[in-house]
This record gives structure tokens, C-alpha cells and sequence, in this order.
């Protein structure tokens, strides 16, 4: 049986996000194209489809942490600030992206509260992973065939 994180987090996220992309389960809010990630960042992110990428890891990274709330999320998406001569210092992501990432997965229903610990995968959202990272697995061992072990 194939988990998630059989795969590589490199290879996983661009499939699952265009997953989610396909099957219109999260859709970028129209402020999405101006914000930054956080105020350690100084540009807003290039890329166009960003927002489906981040939600694939948002969903990954609660498979990963079992359970865990928008607060965490955004210290896992945080990064070191820039202070001029001062030294940096650690500060956390946007908070307002990770909470609409979540509201959406959970509207789709990959997610789910659990006892006022924050959010867990479903199963319909531990379907999805499973799916997803079996059919890069096989696609991996296809093209490296030392790789049949995990299968």
C-alpha cells in the first residue's frame, strides 16, 4: 500500500494541486493575485497558479501533522524577516491565506474539524493522496525500476 509520503513532496505536490485544480475544489479568492505570503516575503509570488499549489500542500501537510490548525499552518509557511541591521527573526506566514485554503478544502470535503484541535483529512481526502501518490509511484518505478520495492 502506497502512502503519501512514499513520494517526494517535489513530484507530489504539482500533480496533486493540478488534481485539485481539475476537479475545481479550491479556486483562488480575487485578492489572491496581490498578496504576499507573509511579511517576511517583499514580492507577491510569480507564479499564476500558486494558490492550487499551495492547497495541495496545505493537504499534504495535514496528512503529515495528523491534526493541525490554521495558526500552525501559517508557522509552517512562515520564514526569517529582514530587519535591516538588526538580526532577523523567524515570523509567520499569512494566516488569511491558510484559513481560506482550509474553509475551501473543507467545503470540498478533504478536511474535517476534529476536537477543537484544528483539522483532519477525511477520508474522501485520504482517497485522494492515496490515489494520487500511487499513480506517480507507478509512474516512478516504470522509469526506475529499483524504485518497485515501495510499491
Amino acid at each position: 500500500m502506497t502512502h503519501p509520503t512514499d513520494v517526494p513532496a517535489a513530484t507530489l505536490l504539482p500533480r496533486l494541486a493540478a488534481e485539485l485544480k481539475s476537479r475545481n475544489a479550491v479556486s483562488p479568492p480575487p485578492w489572491a493575485a496581490f498578496v504576499k505570503t507573509g511579511v517576511h516575503k517583499q514580492r507577491s509570488p510569480v507564479d499564476p497558479e500558486w494558490w492550487y499549489l499551495r492547497s495541495a500542500s496545505v493537504l499534504r501537510k495535514v496528512y503529515l501533522k495528523r491534526a493541525i490548525g490554521v495558526t500552525r499552518l501559517s508557522a509552517e509557511y512562515g520564514g526569517k524577516r529582514d530587519r535591516g541591521s538588526a538580526p532577523y527573526h523567524a515570523r509567520p506566514g499569512s494566516r488569511a491565506i491558510a484559513r481560506e485554503i482550509v474553509q475551501q478544502l473543507e467545503k470540498a470535503g478533504f478536511l474535517q474539524p476534529y476536537k477543537g484541535r484544528g483539522r483532519r483529512v477525511t477520508a474522501s481526502g485520504q482517497k485522494l493522496l492515496d490515489t494520487v501518490s500511487r499513480d506517480l509511484l507507478k509512474a516512478l518505478v516504470a522509469s526506475r525500476p529499483e524504485l518497485a520495492k515501495y510499491l
